[in-house]
């Protein structure tokens, strides 16, 4: 899956019974990448979020950077570009055609799909621009309706400073019926003489915790406190928190659970730069609940990259991180710690390039073992990435010329 010309979503499959590729299979129309006057800008905030329902249809949310004015009042944030949209095959495990359902916000950005043991769906978004709520939407019927969305996080402005709160969470499905949520703080500052003129930038601190029991409706910390929903930031820095990170710059959390239950969680971190629109570069950290409280180790020997992390016991933890190596090369490696996060060491290498730049996605879940994630690699002087599927033995690798050719059902 992926976005191709003008923004536009593509499925490819790939049956590792029999080796065969099939696709890429235009999968809907965004509305992003249309507009003249963006021509040079692509905005990535649309990229689609697939899931595969009980009876077999594939689900896809795509196009979405917080609407426009035009789609109607947005009571819970503001707006910017592009429409949130719903696409669905037409036959169980068959991306050769596509529809369109009107069945979720227009104003969603950043979708999260989640299917919980049940069947039932939960669609994860902020709903508009960057000073907006972040929600969710339910589903119990294959995701053909969603219930109304939900606020989760609550978008403020501050009294303090000329500035709004703002968030950015990672949902993962945990133990029974509960979804964990690991986010950090983004200041959403105005562009003002006082903030140099750099306005909306990168600016996110600190990680918090917390878990959402999707049968009673409940949310809790990892002590578990009630949480009043949505949390604004008074209540996530007084019942969870998980660490300040003072004089540095946060970026995509990920976590899992041991099988005790205890919550680890994996952050970037990054040192701020006074006065840039983007920290130095950020490593990634680990974090742990002891069943007391939250530990980090803070000579792990994990690099500087993004990725997402595997908790197979208390002790064994994998990560898979995407970053650059002391001689140029840009690589995707299984990091390893069987010291509970002690200690991180390479284990396993799973694509290397010189001089690239890849992008990793969250780890698949129910994956085979030659599908574990997916890396996007970006070209130099090109306007097109190059896709991998990544499994324990590396890339599943497909004839150049083949992939080339778009499909799809006007």
């Amino acid at each position: 899956m992926l976005s191709g010309p003008l923004e536009d979503p593509y499925v490819a499959s790939y049956n590792h019974n029999t080796k065969e590729w099939k696709g890429p299979f235009k999968a809907g129309t965004s509305e992003m990448g249309k507009d003249p006057n963006r021509k040079k800008k692509i905005d990535n905030h649309g990229k689609p979020s697939m899931l595969i329902d009980d009876a077999g249809y594939i689900h896809i949310t795509f196009g979405g950077h917080g609407g426009t004015k035009a789609l109607g009042e947005n009571t819970l944030g503001n707006y910017h570009y592009g429409k949130n949209l719903h696409a669905v095959s037409k036959k169980p495990l068959d991306i050769s055609a596509w529809e369109t359902l009107e069945t979720i916000s227009p104003f969603g950005t950043y979708n999260q799909f989640i299917k919980m043991d049940n069947g039932d769906i939960f669609l994860f978004y902020r709903h508009g621009a960057h000073r907006s709520n972040w929600v969710y939407q339910k589903s119990t019927d294959n995701g053909r309706t969603f219930d109304e969305p939900v606020s989760f996080l609550k978008h403020k402005r501050r009294t303090d400073m000329e500035a709004e709160d703002s968030w950015y969470p990672w949902i993962t499905k945990g133990n029974n019926d509960e979804l964990l949520v690991v986010f950090d703080y983004h200041l959403c500052s105005d562009a003002t003489k006082k903030t140099k003129g750099l306005g909306h930038i990168a600016k996110r601190y600190d990680i918090y915790y917390m878990v959402f029991n999707t049968k009673t409706n409940e949310w809790r910390n990892v002590q578990g406190e009630s949480l009043a929903i949505p949390v604004t930031r008074e209540e996530a820095d007084a019942k969870a928190l998980v660490a300040r990170t003072p004089g540095n710059w946060t970026f995509q959390g990920v976590v899992d659970l041991d099988p005790k239950g205890n919550p680890h969680i994996g952050m970037t971190i990054g040192k701020e730069i006074e006065g840039a629109r983007r920290s130095a570069s950020k490593s990634m950290n680990h974090f742990k609940w002891n069943g007391k409280e939250w530990m980090h180790s803070t000579k792990t020997g994990l690099p500087n990259g993004n990725g997402d992390l595997e908790v197979k016991t208390a002790d064994e933890i994998d990560f898979y991180i995407e970053a650059k190596t002391e001689d140029g090369f840009g690589e995707v490696a299984q990091w390893k710690s069987i010291d509970g996060g002690e200690t991180f060491n390479k284990a396993k290498v799973l694509l290397s390039k010189p001089k690239a730049n890849f992008a990793i996605s969250a780890l698949i879940k129910n994956s085979h073992p030659d599908a574990r994630i997916i890396v996007a690699q970006h070209k130099t002087g090109a306007k097109f990435k190059y896709m991998y599927l990544l499994g324990d033995n590396g890339a599943v690798m497909r004839n150049k010329n083949e992939a080339k050719v778009l499909k799809h059902e006007e």
